[in-house]
């Protein structure tokens, strides 16, 4: 057993310096892992760089089908709910006392630690889908960028004259290639400066997406778009009802993070108490990611009115300049490289500790062979043969999936809006209840009750509105020959 328990605590390592790598005498945590050291601000960039995502771009498409006045209703809304459940989640890190008692280091921790029983079950299968999902979304949303790259330089030599229709699977491929490279690094969060680069990412594509949306309202000096949203006509009235729904799947998917919340929390230092700390860095990140998605919405919108694109930069309403278009693409691409590992990370580390639980002595799966490396700052290479094996099969697999559904924004509004009901919300509230001993039918009991049926009812109208966008997509639909 006590051999289980370092595999273990080797393995929850995901947002942490392994626990072997602790030099004799380290100071440690109350748990004896190696002293935390994230604060406030680290944890907010953590944050905004798992947040603000491409899904970005697709607000103003969102806000389009929702009109002036539901559009961004619903993005301050789902803000608050967010931000709201994430406190709840952030007092859940620690069982029993918020100083000092057990601590949680995943999300499922916590539910198995609050909840147990099918639930568990339930939260493991809605993560890691959810997970394997944006992985996908990721190379689709990459490859798009490299591809608009491409044909923005291609349109601008041949003056407009060229279609230039290019193939994405090139792209995919290289997309796949890359992150088999980056996801050997075995810990890949103890990678601090990747959190600041995905930030720095993220703020340039953003800026210049809300740049180009102001320049272009100023251009033709009026606020295009109604109260309503997309007017009945362009598109028939059925067609509307679920692309409002698929709308606020998109929006719930944009803010959803709390998958992984609570591994985030885990690398805070104390005393102030996590729970404190997390909160505070819940605050400055969501505020900040909703004003950027509110004014890339809206100015979105108001460029564009019912043609919004769904891709805000690829959906070429910007030809000129070009070479800012580039910019914020070649971002894009920069940003997701990074943000599909902070997202699969936890993923690798669950099928890793469980091969390691089922297969305790064999070699193949736990021998680590050092390796030294040229590379400054990095004196060896930790080699482990079933991560090489079982993460390399991982991006193959995710890669060749996104080549045969290239239209994966129905399928990612899908997971998100899944995501959102049972992950953002309903547990977070599960776990509050039992460790908060709300009595039921309290009145504290009976408004986190409705606050969980309402965002269950908007995630099944979110679900059922992507799908019906998928059926669509799927009617005109060629595997591996999705080119634009």
């Amino acid at each position: 057993m006590g051999d289980n328990a370092a595999v273990e605590n080797h393995h929850h390592q995901v947002f942490d310096v392994s626990a072997d790598m602790a030099p004799a005498g380290s100071t440690r945590d109350d748990d004896g892992r190696l002293k935390r050291t994230g604060t406030a601000w680290t944890v907010s960039a953590h944050i905004i760089a798992a947040v603000i995502g491409p899904e970005l771009l697709s607000l103003a498409w969102a806000t389009a089908q929702l009109g002036w006045i539901a559009g961004p209703t619903a993005l301050f809304l789902f803000s608050i709910v967010t931000y709201y459940t994430s406190t709840l989640l952030a007092d859940c890190y620690r069982s029993g006392n918020p100083a000092n008692g057990k601590r949680n280091y995943t999300y499922m921790d916590a539910v198995s630690s609050n909840l147990g029983g099918m639930k568990v079950m339930i939260c493991g299968w809605t993560q890691y889908l959810n997970l394997f999902g944006v992985a996908i979304g990721y190379t689709i949303a990459a490859s798009t960028s490299m591809m608009a790259v491409k044909r923005s330089n291609c349109f601008h030599a041949s003056g407009g004259k060229d279609p230039c229709k290019i193939s994405s699977t090139p792209y995919m491929l290289a997309f796949g290639a890359a992150e088999i490279l980056f996801s050997q690094i075995p810990d890949f969060n103890q990678i601090k400066w990747l959190s600041i680069v995905a930030v720095v990412m993220s703020f340039t594509y953003s800026s210049i997406g809300l740049g180009l949306g102001i320049a272009k309202v100023a251009e033709s000096g009026k606020f295009n778009g109604s109260l309503t949203g997309i007017s009945i006509g362009t598109v028939t009235e059925t067609q509307k009802v679920w692309r409002s729904f698929q709308a606020l799947g998109d929006i719930a998917f944009a803010y959803s993070y709390s998958l992984i919340l609570v591994e985030i929390q885990d690398t805070l230092k104390s005393p102030p108490s996590e729970s404190k700390t997390m909160k505070k860095a819940t605050l400055i990140s969501v505020s900040v990611t909703t004003l950027f998605y509110v004014l890339c919405g809206c100015f979105g919108y108001a460029a564009f009115g019912d043609l919004a694109p769904g891709n805000l930069l690829t959906g070429f309403g910007f030809y000129n300049p070009f070479w800012v278009l580039d910019i914020a693409n070649v971002a894009i691409v920069v940003h997701l490289v990074g943000a599909y590992q902070v997202y699969c990370q936890p993923l690798f580390a669950f099928v890793e500790k469980t091969a390691a639980e089922w297969f305790p002595d064999s070699e193949f799966i736990k021998k680590e062979y050092r390796i030294p490396t040229p590379i400054p700052g990095f004196s060896h290479f930790r080699l482990n043969l079933f991560r090489l094996v079982w993460r390399t099969l991982f991006v193959i697999l995710t890669t060749v999936i996104s080549m045969l559904m290239p239209f994966f924004n129905g399928v990612v509004g899908i997971l998100g809006a899944f995501g959102f009901g049972l992950l953002t919300v309903y547990f977070p509230v599960e776990i509050y209840i039992v460790q908060k001993k709300i009595p039921k039918w309290s009145a504290m009991w009976m408004s986190l009750q409705i606050l969980s049926a309402a965002c269950l009812v908007i995630s099944i109208a979110a679900v059922t509105g992507s799908f019906a966008g998928l059926v669509e997509d799927l009617k005109s639909y060629k595997p591996f020959k999705s080119s634009y």
